[in-house]
């Protein structure tokens, strides 16, 4: 039951969010909002208001903002009349408000107590020609920091590793016998098989465990660095797909729904990060060039621009947009069975 509960929560929240986007800039240009609904038919409840039903579906897995004249400029104060700018403001505006949401999550996820635990992280071993090594790491050394960032935990030194792939990264370190030193190393984009980015086995000493929170003038900076760093670790794990030559692992809803169990099991701020990542995630693939989503509506407004005013028919892009449709629902059961069959199987959906 926790996990449908979150699972419906994040979902709606990540929902509400993209289409209030779009309906408010809607509003505000003068286009005509015909329908804002939660969830894909069939209709459960609805209630008129002006020119605009409000609808709630049975199936929470998505949600729009029906517009008048989506691709007809002929119907009265429809989107497609409208200025570009205006058009792309209005079709990038559910994207935009996804970016924005993870800012309030995070720094709200600071504000909430959690347990830490801390303690000084050790180099057991260091890997024969590693970065490490290379730079002068030795086993008994404790990393104090990365990039200027202190290391409280094995979580902060991976976390910190993975951000600084490819760039050279001062490593403070205090030797066995007490001293202070900084040493430089270039962190692994593809290490050999058993050794991470910079080449070392670590351990944790001296542990404990405290608990943390932050005002909120302190959590808002905080929540800012969180979502400029998870661009950073998602444009990263892109590069590896391609440097490592790996396909890109995929969750469905079903995925989804199991991941959101787990870290509900974590406490609310774990699932408050979770939400503003899943977020991030929704703007970014609502952005790309695919008919049905956002981004493909809108290269169809950079394509009458770049034809300098001629529009393609609104019957052939309602057909491209509704084939786009087709093949996202298709790709989502498919991704959903291959869930279910390592859910079934006692895997991981996310190794």
């Amino acid at each position: 039951m926790l996990t449908v509960i979150a699972f419906l929560l994040i979902i709606g929240l990540l929902i509400f969010a993209h289409e209030l986007g779009h309906f408010i800039t809607a509003k505000a240009a003068g286009v005509g909002v015909l329908e804002f609904a939660f969830g894909f038919p069939p209709r459960l409840v609805s209630f008129k208001r002006g020119e605009t039903t409000y609808a709630i579906n049975l199936v929470p897995l998505g949600g729009y903002v029906r517009l008048a004249g989506e691709e007809d400029p002929s119907e009265p104060r429809s989107l497609a009349s409208k200025r570009i700018p205006v058009r792309l403001l209005i079709l990038s505006a559910g994207a935009i408000m996804n970016l924005l949401l993870p800012l309030v999550l995070f720094s709200l996820a600071f504000t909430i107590p959690k347990h830490v635990d801390v303690g000084q992280v050790v180099a057991e071993e260091v890997a024969a020609d590693s970065p490490a090594e290379r730079a002068g790491l030795q086993p008994g050394d404790t990393i104090l920091s990365i990039g200027g960032r202190p290391i409280e935990n094995s979580n902060d030194l991976v976390y910190y590793v993975h951000l600084s792939l490819g760039k050279e990264t001062p490593v403070e370190l205090q030797g066995a016998d007490g001293k202070v030193r900084t040493v430089s190393l270039v962190p692994r984009w593809n290490p050999p098989q058993g050794q991470g980015a910079m080449g070392i086995m670590i351990s944790m000493e001296n542990v404990s465990t405290v608990t943390r929170s932050h005002p909120p003038w302190v959590a808002i900076p905080k929540g800012f660095q969180f979502c400029v760093d998870t661009f950073v670790l998602l444009r990263n794990e892109v590069a590896t797909w391609f440097i490592r030559k790996e396909a890109p692992q995929l969750a469905g809803p079903v995925g989804i729904f199991q991941i959101t169990g787990e870290v509900a099991q974590a406490g609310f701020a774990p699932l408050l990060q979770f939400a503003a990542f899943l977020s991030i995630n929704l703007a970014i693939i609502n952005l790309l060039p695919l008919p049905a989503l956002d981004g493909g509506r809108i290269a169809f407004v950079l394509l009458e621009a770049a034809r300098r005013g001629r529009r393609i028919s609104p019957q052939r892009e309602r057909l491209v947009h509704l084939i786009g449709f087709l093949i996202l629902i298709t790709l989502i059961v498919v991704v959903s069975y291959f869930d279910l069959v390592r859910i079934i199987s006692g895997e991981g959906v996310i190794e």
